[in-house]
This record gives structure tokens, sequence and C-alpha cells, in this order.
């Protein structure tokens, strides 16, 4: 067996390498749409300090969720990675206490601008490559668990993974068919699980282009006659009823027929208590059997039959109500990603407003991905998550050389995925402009 190399000399001298170099892809992205101009019209905010434009700093703070830096504090990697800069147009990268004061001083002015300025690219981008026919509307929340005593808003509230725990409770809308987040606030750790929900899709409406049909699906947290009379005005819903003593007595007696997979269906009409008028109820109900789990839809089980029952308008038959119900499942992948990939709901500093700045930034940031992938990666990487993307295109290692005085970014001649990159390269410098110079 052969020794290996051996007297290599080592030098850390070069300085024109980067750990980011597909980065330049994203770069570009923001650069043909014109992004800096678009948050410069509709983001403003007067700072005694100019080392930094105000779309500068918010750049700052998205690349590094991007790029799977976890806290503020790492970002000062980029700090010392001048083509990283040079690639992204900052003439350097802010340091973590600059980003930090940011958020703080900021929050109070920006974030109501920059909620109404991401509501615009989400109307600009739901249109895009062609609007759809109709939207599915998930609504859901989620628990951010937290640990220390500084951080306002931290409380302890519902948590089902750690009881006790104190966390943050947000509330996510997203888009069921293309998987874009249309809404999402941060809020105290015992909010309940509809707080703001009503203003949350009042906003909603409002940013969705054209459409012919609106569907929304909730769980029961969201299971009350004030928001069922809300969705009701506009929307087809489906939503997970809490199993009162009323219903249990109904369901129990219902004629069932019979429905795939061993299940059975039933439908009846209920007004329940402080409702405004009846609605139809769907209940369906499976034989328990040994050695079999419930199903997360599963709300509790009477004598040998397990249980579930939905609160519905929708012109479909029982069962296919459940079949779309279930397709929600998928909100829960996008809540994962939002929290672990984005850092959606974290405490980056002790204020709430500044946190809650961060939430929309992030936000804001997997948004971008999704647009990103949408329109300008292929068919088949429609379903890769941030960290695949990172990994192939984002944080491939690149070499900046002056070729005849001409820029040059140099990749490994052995890259998989070049053809990608071109391919995305084109697409991109066929993107109409946010905004006209």
């Amino acid at each position: 067996m052969r020794s290996g190399a051996r007297n290599i000399r080592i030098s850390f001298t070069g300085s024109a390498f980067t750990h980011f170099g597909g980065v330049y892809l994203v770069h570009e992205f923001l650069r043909n749409l014109r992004f800096c101009s678009f948050l410069h019209e509709y983001v403003r905010f007067s700072q005694r300090n100019n080392d930094f434009t105000l779309s500068e700093l918010l750049v700052a703070l998205l690349y590094p969720m991007i790029l799977g830096l976890e806290r503020i504090e790492v970002s000062a990697l980029l700090n010392t990675n001048g083509v990283f800069q040079y690639i992204t147009g900052l003439r350097r990268f802010p340091d973590p206490q600059t980003l930090r004061r940011f958020l703080i001083r900021a929050a109070p002015n920006v974030l109501p601008q920059l909620r109404d300025a991401h509501d615009r690219l989400r109307t600009h981008f739901l249109s895009l490559p062609a609007t759809p026919a109709s939207f599915w509307i998930d609504c859901d929340s989620t628990v951010r668990t937290l640990y220390g005593k500084q951080q306002e808003g931290v409380v302890k509230g519902y948590n089902p993974n750690h009881p006790g725990k104190k966390s943050y409770h947000p509330l996510i809308i997203t888009e069921g068919h293309r998987g874009d987040c249309l809404a999402g606030i941060l809020r105290f750790g015992n909010a309940h699980t509809a707080d703001g929900v009503e203003t949350l899709l009042t906003r909603v409406r409002a940013l969705l282009p054209h459409h012919e049909r609106l569907r929304l699906r909730a769980d029961c947290g969201f299971y009350s006659g004030s928001f069922i009379a809300d969705v009701r005005q506009d929307m087809d819903f489906a939503v997970i009823a809490k199993t009162t003593k009323p219903i249990k007595e109904r369901i129990a007696g219902l004629p069932y027929q019979s429905a795939p997979h061993g299940f059975a269906t039933a439908a009846f009409t209920y007004r329940p208590h402080g409702w405004d008028r009846e609605e139809q109820f769907i209940a369906l109900r499976r034989e328990i059997l040994p050695d079999t789990e419930d199903e997360q839809q599963t709300l509790f089980t009477l004598e040998q039959y397990a249980y579930s029952v939905i609160v519905s308008n929708l012109p479909l038959l029982p069962y296919q109500t459940f079949s779309f119900y279930g397709d929600r499942m998928g909100m829960e992948r996008m809540i994962r990603i939002l929290k672990e990939d984005y850092l959606f709901g974290t405490a980056q500093t002790g204020d709430f407003d500044a946190n809650a700045l961060y939430a929309e930034i992030s936000i804001l940031a997997y948004n971008l991905i999704i647009w990103f992938k949408r329109l300008c990666l292929p068919e088949d990487w429609q379903s890769c998550t941030l960290p695949t993307i990172r990994r192939r295109l984002l944080m491939i290692p690149g070499e900046f050389v002056r070729t005849h005085n001409i820029p040059t970014l140099r990749f490994a001649e052995s890259n998989p995925y070049k053809d990608v990159f071109f391919s995305a390269q084109k697409k991109i410098r066929k993107l109409e402009p946010l905004i006209e110079k």
C-alpha cells in the first residue's frame, strides 16, 4: 500500500477563496429582481449611523439564514470572507452587535412596513409562473421552546413536548399547493391557538391575486363560531371539531356508510352553543383493531370504534372531505422547515418586538428560497429542502480570479450540478424586476 503524500507545505495565504461560492445565484436572483431597490422604496427608517443602509442591514440578516448560520453571532464568519462580500455587494459585513442593535431600534417602525412590503412580494410571486385556479389556505400554530430568563414574551403556556417550559407560540398561515408562507406572527407563549388568526386572514385575502375559489383547513384549535362565521363568507373550509358532549351523543347513533380503507362516514347538521347557524358536520369512524395505532386525526374512542369529526361546507363526499383535510399534513413539514432551517420563532434578542421583526425576516428568507426554486430550478428540484440546496448549489467552494481582467468565480470542473447552475442563471436573467428604474 502506498504511504500517501509526504512533505507537503501548508500555508494559509490564499485570499480569494470562499465556502459560499454558489450564493452568487441567490445574489443574481435578488439583483435581477432589484430587491434592494424594492426594499428602499417600501421600507423606510432614518438612522443616525450611516455605515449601512436599511436594505444592506436587512440583506445581512437574510443571508446567514439562507446559509445556515444559526445565530447572529455566527454571522461574524462572513466578516472575514471578502469574496462573499464582493459577490453580494456588501462593502463589509455588519458585526453581530450592529445587527442586534438594529433589530431592537428599528422593530417598532420597520416591522409593519416590512410586512406590507412582504405582502406585495407574495402577491407578485403567487401569480408566477401562472396564477392557480384555487388556493388552499392552512392555519396552524407552533411552539418554540426557549431557555433563558431575559426574553420578553417567553412565558409558560401550551407546550405539549416540554410541559411547563417557557416558549413562544407563533401563528402561521401557508398555501397548500405551492408551499408559500402567506402570513406569520410571533406571539407570547401563553397565547391561545387562534389568537390573531382573523386579522391574519384579512391580510391574506387582500394579498391573494385573482382566484376562483379558496379552501381553508385548520385543526381543532381554531374551532369556534366566530372563526367559522368569518371564513364562511368567501371560503370552503374543513375544520376539526372539538368533541363536546352533544357531538359525542349524536355521532354514536348515526347511520354510517362504508368508505375506503376500512372507514365509515356519516353526516349531520348541528348548531353548537353560541354559533349563528347550523353547520354540516362529518364523522369518520373506524373499528379499533389489535396492534393498530390511532390516526393523527382521531379525536376520541367510543366502545370498539375511533372517531374523527370535521365541520365543513365543502361540496365533496364525506370521505373526500377527510382526504382533503389529510393533505394538510404537509404544513407540519413547512413549519418544521421554518423552525429548523430559517430559525423562525427564536429569540435573538431580549426584546419581543425585535424578535418579531427577526421572525418576519425569517419568513421572508423562506419565501425567497421557495420563489427561487419555483422560478429558477428544475422540476425535480422542487421538493429539495434548503439543506440540500445549500449542499448542492450555495455552499460549493469557489475561487475568485481575474482572467484577462475579467472577474471570474471558478468552481471545480467535476461539480455534478454545473448544468443546473447555468440553467438557473439563464432563468434568473429572464425575470422581470420588482420595481422599475
